[in-house]
């Protein structure tokens, strides 16, 4: 039973939860229909939206500590949604997304407009206005990449309603196409598994399937500093494949010294040597 001492929101989906779990099970079927049900059993009015009591728990908070003791070792409870109103708790390997300290944090100059970064309305939007205007996912991923849409809302069949924070679209040196969906965090707010399974399922979608998908996350670290994320779900673990941290600057702060230093793994080939001439310096 829900615990008076928990906000509203947390006696419902703790309602919700035990109403249906039994020891061992691996997941856990609900629809909108039960929170309705669970919040009546609990003694609290209707919440005028209830998507956002499921909402919460996907995206912005843990869940109660009574669902999370029923996690065995090295998992973690997920809300994974099925369709229009139907939702399941799901098992699945424990992960934290979270910046590494000691990473070196490359230096980039700073093209934020003053003015948006004066009037960002949130930390979620301020991130996302300094990836795009600093050309932060063509940097990290070493794409020519172009922003397509902000918080698209969309259908996925089999899951329902998804939201991706921000969504590029990428053309390599070669030619390759690329789909690039970017999830953004600000504050103490969590990287999540949720929200990167949507950005994948959206990118397998018959707009974009011939795409190449490369799932992005970005966050605020201390002193601005962003950490950006790309990522992967293999075997149901969810993989981090390459980790950097950005610092925007204005451009006098970069020295000479930085400029050799983040130069010397970046540097690219050296050109070849002309038939019949010796190289450079030797």
């Amino acid at each position: 039973m829900a615990k008076p001492n928990l906000n509203a929101y947390e006696r419902i989906i703790e309602q919700v939860f035990f109403n249906r779990f039994k020891k061992g099970m691996m997941s856990v079927e609900f629809e909108r229909a039960d929170l309705v049900a669970a919040a009546r059993a609990v003694g609290i009015k209707d919440p005028k939206n209830l998507g956002d009591v499921v909402y919460s728990f996907r995206y912005r908070k843990p869940l109660p500590d009574a669902i999370l003791k029923t996690c065995p070792s090295g998992r973690e409870w997920i809300i994974r949604g099925l369709g229009p109103a139907k939702y399941r708790f799901v098992l699945v390997p424990e992960t934290r997304i979270e910046p590494r300290a000691g990473l070196y944090q490359i230096k980039v100059p700073d093209a934020t407009p003053e003015i948006v970064a004066r009037y960002a309305l949130s930390d979620e939007q301020a991130l996302l206005a300094r990836v795009r205007y600093n050309r932060l996912v063509d940097i990290f991923t070493g794409v020519a990449c172009y922003s397509l849409q902000n918080h698209l809302r969309t259908t996925v069949p089999g899951i329902g309603q998804v939201e991706t924070d921000e969504l590029y679209v990428g053309v390599s040196k070669s030619g390759a196409q690329f789909i690039i969906p970017v999830q953004a965090k600000g504050g103490s707010d969590r990287l999540g598994r949720v929200q990167l399974e949507q950005d994948v399922a959206l990118c397998r979608t018959d707009r974009f399937r011939h795409l190449i998908a490369r799932p992005i996350a970005a966050q605020f670290m201390a002193g601005g500093v962003i950490a950006m994320f790309e990522l992967r779900i293999e075997d149901d673990r969810l993989l981090i494949v390459d980790e950097r941290h950005y610092k925007l600057v204005p451009a006098p702060d970069i020295r000479p010294e930085d400029l050799e230093f983040m130069g010397r793994d970046h540097a690219g080939p050296s050109p070849p040597t002309p038939r019949g001439r010796k190289p450079p310096g030797r």
